[in-house]
């Protein structure tokens, strides 16, 4: 009998080494212990289902349209009769053809870069500066900064375009009372510099509590005894910065500075309302180039187009500046 109970019990262990389990199998077949694995490696995806879906639904469904516009030709006339009329690459080859595409793209390449630089560097000044105050100073400093990032775009460039009108504005005033009466009725959007001045004062301005806000955060994990040894070793403030601050914060930098590269580039509200991209379109950039013949020339189809080109350049701009960052983390663990 003996004999018999251990070859039944061997012939199970066969049995469940061929089939890849042990213990006691449920009713389907398959052990608990594996059903609970697989119920744990699924709830990350399915909580993530919602958002997945609300992203295909509002974000990847008016790609997918505006993708097939820009091979159509749409302006007023198939609009109203409901005509579609596929052009294939036309539009793109007109486009990318067009001296004035590549212009704009140079011009808003710049624009980007430009207020990119003053916004980190202003910024980390002045998170530098939050670190460095008392607690009711820092208080003062930090709600000061919150109201004007929470002020909406439109009212901000309103105020703007106050504070620079031609006739009433208080920039033109207070220059006229310093001694500059040249600048007494100045019109700050009649040229392209001097609008482009103004837009760039707006988005720096705007911008800025963001980064130095959240440098000052960042700055608060560092741990305090960094700067002691530093400082102990007769480090400078710059010296400090750069061998205690900088390199504890590169990941915010990085991060940072990727972000507001985004977000300069495709700002559209500041330019558009402080004068449409003029005078003469010298101030367009790619977002406000594809609103312009699209909406305003009622060229639909091209400006879907322009705008899909507008998202490839951001991309290009974004692939590069990602792999200039990981080439230097690499060369940095390679001198490591």
């Amino acid at each position: 009998m003996a004999v018999q109970l251990d070859g039944a019990a061997a012939a199970m262990d066969q049995a469940a080494a061929r089939t890849g389990t042990s213990g006691t199998p449920g009713r389907s077949g398959t052990p608990p212990g594996g059903r609970d694995r697989r119920r744990r490696r699924a709830t990350p995806y399915l909580l993530l289902l919602p958002a997945l879906l609300a992203t295909a639904v509002f974000l990847g469904w008016p790609m997918v349209r505006n993708l097939l516009l820009s091979f159509q030709n749409l302006n007023m006339k198939e609009l109203i009769q409901h005509l579609t009329e596929w052009r294939g690459t036309g539009n793109y080859q007109e486009i990318l053809g067009s001296e004035q595409f590549w212009r704009v793209t140079l011009r808003t390449i710049v624009f980007t870069a430009v207020n990119v630089v003053l916004i980190m560097v202003l910024g980390v000044l002045i998170g530098l500066l939050l670190a460095r105050l008392g607690k009711k100073m820092r208080l003062t400093l930090s709600v000061a900064l919150v109201l004007a990032w929470a002020m909406p775009v439109i009212a901000a460039t309103t105020v703007f375009q106050w504070l620079f009108d031609s006739r009433y504005g208080v920039v033109n005033w207070v220059l006229d009372r310093l001694g500059w009466h040249s600048m007494a009725n100045y019109d700050w959007v009649g040229t392209q510099l001097s609008t482009f001045f103004v837009i760039t004062v707006l988005i720096v301005w705007h911008s800025l509590p963001f980064v130095a806000l959240n440098l000052y955060a960042a700055t608060t994990t560092i741990p305090r005894e960094l700067y002691e040894a530093a400082r102990m070793d007769g480090a400078g403030t710059w010296r400090v910065f750069t061998s205690v601050t900088f390199p504890f914060l590169r990941p915010f930098f990085l991060a940072t500075t990727f972000l507001e590269v985004i977000w300069v580039f495709k700002a559209f509200p500041q330019i558009f309302a402080i004068n449409e991209g003029g005078p003469d379109r010298l101030t367009e950039t790619l977002p406000i180039y594809a609103f312009t013949e699209g909406v305003g020339n009622l060229h639909f189809g091209m400006g879907a187009a322009i705008s899909l080109l507008t998202i490839v350049v951001l991309l290009a701009m974004t692939a590069y500046y990602l792999r200039l960052t990981l080439r230097h983390e690499d060369q940095e663990e390679d001198a490591l």
